[in-house]
């Protein structure tokens, strides 16, 4: 049974003749094999706190990293006398760190729990490594680290209501999903295009002229734009779905085969709901 599980083989009536067992306990074992291979709340909960301080320290280090500079406050800082910008220390710092980081998760991703907008995060992962390693080469450090701050906002609100989810912190979790929900949308979908596309494309046309990687860059950024929408649906979907049954989940599942055992086994998911 363990060699079939790992195989993903789900021929019940082939396993229970297999094993000596009925097909109703090759069922059962599979479903507290799948349970005994989830992780614990604790778990979740400890992953999840480590996600959140990070997410936090990224974001006010980002702040205080941009706040004094020129160009957050006039976008055409980021190409007056391009390419000669000089590298701030602070701002090589932030950029090394926001490499390694999304490093590790276009690596990791490929042993965590497969989810089901795995294609989408692994397109992301690699817009954005490919962003950050243009921009940087190309001396755009400047826009990138725009960009940069803009993806800093929202993460750490999603993370701080998981924690209070798995603490059973209800008012906490639905206060932090809200914020998330309310900064995700504005920075993501809002600030993203009209303030970073937009100078990306009709500021940067006026100052800098065009060459192949430009249009590699904004070709990146449109597509995280529209990676931006595709999770603006999954986060309102999670939003509807708390209204109306008061619980806040997250829409991708854990993985595709925990939804896949959901559908087989409906009667047993709720019972052990």
């Amino acid at each position: 049974l363990e060699s079939a599980y790992v195989a993903r083989q789900k021929d019940y009536q082939a396993l229970s003749k297999e094993a000596g067992l009925t097909e109703r306990q090759v069922e059962r074992w599979f479903r507290q094999r799948q349970m005994a291979g989830r992780p614990s709340p604790l778990s979740k909960f400890t992953e999840t706190g480590w996600r959140w301080i990070f997410y936090l320290s990224l974001h006010m280090v980002s702040v205080w990293v941009m706040w004094s500079k020129p160009w957050v406050w006039n976008t055409f800082y980021c190409w007056y006398d391009y390419p000669f910008h000089v590298v701030d220390p602070a701002v090589w710092w932030h950029y090394m760190w926001e490499l390694a980081f999304y490093w590790s998760l276009f690596i990791s991703q490929f042993f965590d729990a497969k989810r089901k907008d795995f294609w989408e995060m692994f397109i992301h992962h690699v817009a954005t490594l490919a962003l950050l390693i243009l921009s940087w080469t190309n001396h755009m450090h400047r826009m990138g680290s725009l960009v940069l701050l803009v993806h800093d906002f929202a993460d750490h609100w999603l993370e701080l209501a998981k924690l209070a989810r798995y603490a059973n912190f209800k008012m906490c979790c639905d206060i932090s999903f809200v914020v998330f929900l309310v900064t995700w949308s504005y920075t993501r979908i809002g600030v993203f295009p009209t303030w970073i596309i937009y100078s990306t494309t009709i500021e940067a046309a006026q100052l800098v002229q065009m060459f192949p990687v430009y249009y590699i860059f904004n070709c990146l950024l449109s597509i995280l734009l529209v990676l931006h929408i595709i999770w603006f649906y999954y986060i309102a979907k999670v939003a509807y779905k708390s209204l109306i049954s008061g619980k806040t989940d997250d829409s991708r599942s854990d993985s595709d085969s925990d939804d896949e055992d959901s559908e087989d086994n409906p009667s047993d998911n709720k019972k052990l709901k």
